[in-house]
């Protein structure tokens, strides 16, 4: 055990509690802000990042899903078709990675899924976002809060985000969370996160069992990142309530996309080029995004009838429940038509 303390164990340790507060405050998928960290902290191969992500997300996630179904929040039916679709390709990723990439491109793979999911990731919380605010502006009845299943979409969506947390651990409470809000616009938001956690407790354990059976499991990562995780998750989750998230989930935004863009750069990916790293480009990228994504925000409200700036902002759109968009949308309508 003492080989396995080291500096190492103690940065990992600290990256696994401040990403754990983070995903406690904002509830936002782990695995989209901590396989880039561990990755960027140089601590291990990325097949060995990804499943050390994947094991610690099964014991922290577990948690929050039997508080979640204590109190009685998920939508168990729903759950049930999501994890039909999910486990079975959440297990078969890592092994199609295994067979069909070369063994000494596998790092570069998997940085360049990691890299295109995190940028995915980025775009369902914009969608989101605007999903919201299109129902707003609608007004009136917003769907059944306990809807009829759609099982073929729905299976679907279980086994395309099985697939991605499979291969990059990205994707269970993202991606997922937003295909379920389009699917079932009905669901309260409290659901939609206990549905989404129930749900990603098999995913993230099948995804972490196919990938140590290929990779193994460097506990000298996931001992720390799990000690690390817990407490910070339970500790983000306590000062929710008095955090405006929306700021920090729009900063996640920016981060997530610097970090793709670094991943795919790292990787070689073909347009940026193999042969050098261009730090200036993603520091730009991240400074152009601060600048535009308020004004790109106020042309997408433009297009709805708002004004560019004004209600509902981010944070009302961020954590409206169904119940309160038909009032929101009558509330802020032209007064003059």
């Amino acid at each position: 055990m003492s080989e396995l303390i080291t500096v190492a164990f103690f940065s990992i340790m600290a990256a696994g509690f401040v990403v754990g507060v983070v995903v406690g405050l904002t509830g936002m998928g782990g695995g989209a802000l901590m396989t880039p960290a561990l990755i960027f902290l140089g601590v291990g191969e990325t097949a060995a990042v990804v499943t050390a992500d994947l094991t610690a997300a099964a014991v922290y996630k577990t948690g929050g899903a039997l508080v979640h179904k204590r109190e009685g929040s998920p939508n168990m039916q729903l759950a049930k078709w999501l994890i039909i679709g999910s486990i079975p390709m959440a297990f078969a990723g890592p092994y199609l990675v295994s067979w069909f990439v070369d063994p000494d491109d596998i790092d570069d793979t998997l940085k360049l899924a990691i890299g295109f999911a995190l940028l995915l990731a980025a775009a369902t919380y914009a969608l989101r976002l605007y999903v919201n605010l299109l129902r707003v502006r609608r007004g009136g009845p917003t769907g059944n809060p306990n809807p009829p299943i759609r099982p073929v979409p729905t299976l679907l969506v279980g086994a395309l985000g099985g697939l991605l947390v499979g291969i990059t651990s990205v994707g269970s409470g993202s991606v997922i969370m937003v295909a379920l809000l389009m699917l079932y616009p009905g669901l309260s938001a409290v659901k939609l996160v206990g549905t989404d956690l129930v749900q990603a407790v098999p995913l993230v354990l099948a995804a972490a069992i196919a990938n140590i059976t290929i990779h193994g499991l460097d506990w000298g990562l996931t001992i720390p990142l799990i000690i690390g995780s817990v407490p910070g998750t339970i500790i983000g989750s306590k000062l929710a309530p008095k955090v405006p998230q929306s700021f920090l989930r729009r900063g996640i935004v920016i981060v997530l996309t610097m970090s793709a863009i670094a991943l795919l750069d790292k990787a070689g990916w073909a347009p940026l080029g193999k042969e050098e790293t261009h730090p200036m480009l993603v520091a730009g990228i991240g400074l152009a995004l601060v600048v535009l994504i308020p004004v790109v925000w106020g042309v997408i409200r433009r297009t709805t009838g708002l004004p560019m700036f004004g209600a509902p902002t981010v944070a009302e759109l961020d954590s409206l429940e169904p119940s309160r968009r038909a009032a929101a949308g009558r509330g802020n309508r032209p007064r003059n038509g």
